[in-house]
């Protein structure tokens, strides 16, 4: 009897090893908790399906509008319990928080429970990342019909309440569909903030009624293509006609194309710094008079020396000391309260050179009427002055962690961005703070071989953004609101090169954000990255396959033979090369450790292989190259 019922359990016990990984599930971001069953819920030409509460009405209606799409299969609602199930909990289950949800899928139904409608939106998202992945494009109906969904029991929360994505649509401007795009592509990963950085020097995205000029003019300038910042001056009579604005309708519908997904967006102007569309629209409200500005078409106007603090060739920055300057920001802040139901207005207030300032004597003036010792102060100024324009208007003031120079806004709140040290210092004088920092969070970055990767100067590679904690050690969690990527654009001039970037290091970012700490494991997040490629290619998302890129450096040993010197991200990825000019693949040498290269090699091409299939793309790096990324002199 115990040898029959030993088989009977291997055999079951094979049987489920089996079904599980025919039914694989590939959830990102991490549930907090996943619990995989056997067999499936399979498709039916109408399935049964019931919603209670007039607050999930919309959600209800997404869900058969999508699943109709996405699986050929109607939904048909009912009123009493049906094969497919979304209930909010009479009695709250505290353990699911507000935006938390248990989602059961059996092989007789699927039920989908929440405290609040916002666990059932994320709970849907989890529900289309367990269909296949055929389920995500536009085949035929037959097709479609053929899915089912793994027996599985998810139990999910999020771990910070701020869940954000930066877009700019300043430095280009990408229209309100694509917004719409931006904001469905980033619920599927369950982030639920939208940081419009709407004005920059290349400029104003968002009409202001009471100062039409600031669209009329700094919303438009000249189309230049090609490398940025390597643009020429704007000419007098040259047509100013590549840009654009969202209108206050414009922004209304975007609210609540957000607000149906469970999304809210925090709008930037971005100040006193990166104003020179403003300072183009309305003349007279730099430090520097005489100067003649319009808004900047990507020519250089800032120096960024090494090991040094910037400057500014054209002063760029409103005027603290100009009444003018706030009487101006009072109508903008008004309108943008009016039209963004968020708690927050964003300030800006990075990146603010003060060499012109320096030279002002309406800034001098300033400084020694209000006792001010040094620019900081200054700054801190303006920024106190913006805290209570923007108070005055029933938001809550945030800015980039400049504004902690020459002493914190009493009610600001910060995003740090350079590292993480500044958000620690608001966190520790009792100001929330939300966590972008450069190092893990900043998605405009180059992500892979910097030679086979748009031109950026600084690179963030996939595992580095895996790593970001938006909670340090030894800081209070009340202050820590969540963490964000953000994605400037001066590189990106369409919406496709804005996914390349994104994807998969929003992924990142997301699971970072929502995942309990651990329950990330770098390797599982690949293999699931890896299913996620297949789903974004259905849906015809564009995406980066960087992770797949060797990462090469290279050293002198001491006779100074170059030595190649090779590493690489995914685990069980094999990296071969070529030293003869010829294209490699897998019968080529393959890296093993470091490799001294003969003295005639002019180039060095690298290919890598995964499951005997290549991945990613060919590399080819010039000799000359490998011996600039060797430290040091060649002995």
């Amino acid at each position: 009897m115990k040898k029959l019922l030993a088989v009977f359990l291997l055999t079951f016990s094979a049987f489920r090893i089996s079904a599980q990984k025919e039914n694989p599930v590939h959830i990102i971001p991490q549930p907090v908790s996943i619990q995989k069953g056997t067999g499936v819920f399979n498709a039916k030409p109408v399935i049964r399906f019931s919603v209670t509460g007039k607050e999930t009405e919309n959600i209800a209606s997404q869900f058969t509008d999508r699943f109709l799409r996405v699986t050929g299969t109607r939904l048909q609602r009912e009123k009493n319990k049906g094969d497919i199930e979304f209930r909010l909990l009479d009695k709250k289950d505290t353990s699911l928080g507000e935006e938390g949800y248990r989602l059961t899928v059996q092989s007789s139904g699927i039920s989908l429970l929440a405290n609040q409608p916002a666990g059932l939106f994320y709970g849907m998202q989890t529900i289309f990342q367990l269909l296949p992945k055929h389920s995500e494009g536009n085949t035929d109906v037959s097709a479609k019909r053929n899915w089912h969904i793994p027996v599985v029991t998810v139990v999910d929360k999020p771990r910070f309440g701020w869940r954000g994505l930066m877009f700019d649509v300043s430095r280009h401007f990408f229209t309100k569909q694509e917004v719409k795009q931006f904001i469905d592509d980033m619920v599927r990963y369950k982030f639920n903030l939208l940081h419009l950085h709407l004005t920059d020097d290349q400029g104003w995205r968002i009409q202001i009624k009471s100062l039409p000029q600031l669209t009329d003019i700094g919303a438009w300038r000249p189309l230049r293509e090609g490398k940025w910042a390597n643009a020429s001056d704007p000419l007098p009579d040259e047509p100013k006609t590549y840009g654009g604005f969202y209108t206050h309708d414009d922004i209304r519908e975007l609210v609540q194309y957000a607000k149906e997904r469970f999304v809210n967006i925090l709008p930037e102007v971005d100040i006193p710094g990166h104003s020179m569309a403003m300072l183009a629209s309305i003349p007279g409200l730099s430090a520097t008079p005489g100067t003649t500005y319009w808004v900047n078409a990507g020519e250089k106007f800032m120096e960024w020396p090494a090991g040094a603090h910037f400057y500014a060739l054209k002063d760029n920055n409103l005027s603290p000391a100009n009444e003018k300057v706030y009487e101006v920001l009072d109508k903008v802040f008004t309108e943008i309260a009016q039209l963004f139901p968020f708690e927050y207005i964003h300030m800006g207030g990075d990146e603010t050179a003060k060499n012109f300032w320096e030279k002002s004597e309406e800034i001098k003036a300033l400084m020694l009427k209000e006792n001010l010792k040094d620019m900081d102060a200054v700054q801190s100024y303006f920024v106190k002055r913006v805290e209570k324009i923007i108070r005055s208007k029933g938001k809550k003031m945030m800015g980039w962690d400049e504004i902690l120079e020459g002493g914190l806004a009493e009610g600001a709140s910060v995003m740090s961005w350079r590292g993480m040290k500044g958000g620690i210092a608001a966190a520790k004088a009792n100001h929330k703070v939300v966590m972008s920092p450069t190092d893990f969070a900043y998605l405009d970055y180059y992500q892979g071989e910097k030679t086979a990767e748009p031109p950026v100067y600084a690179g963030l590679r996939l595992q580095k953004a895996y790593q970001f904690d938006p909670l340090p050690d030894n800081v209070d969690p009340l202050f820590i609101l969540g963490g964000q990527g953000n994605l400037w654009t001066e590189q990106l001039q369409n919406f496709r090169a804005v996914q390349y970037m994104l994807w998969p290091r929003a992924m990142a970012i997301a699971e970072s954000v929502w995942s309990p700490k651990d329950r990330k494991v770098w390797p599982d997040f690949i293999n699931r990255v890896e299913q996620h490629f297949d789903r974004l290619n259905a849906a015809n998302i564009r995406y980066s396959k960087a992770m797949y890129d060797p990462i090469i450096s290279a050293r002198y040993d001491t006779n100074g033979n170059l030595v190649l010197l090779v590493d690489k991200e995914i685990p069980d990825m094999t990296i071969h090369f070529s030293i003869d000019e010829s294209n490699p693949d897998h019968t080529y040498r393959q890296y093993q450790a470091p490799y001294t290269l003969p003295k005639d090699v002019a180039n060095v091409k690298f290919v890598c292989y995964k499951n005997g299939k290549q991945v990613g793309r060919q590399i080819n790096l010039s000799v000359e190259e490998l011996k600039k990324r060797a430290p040091g002199k060649r002995p």
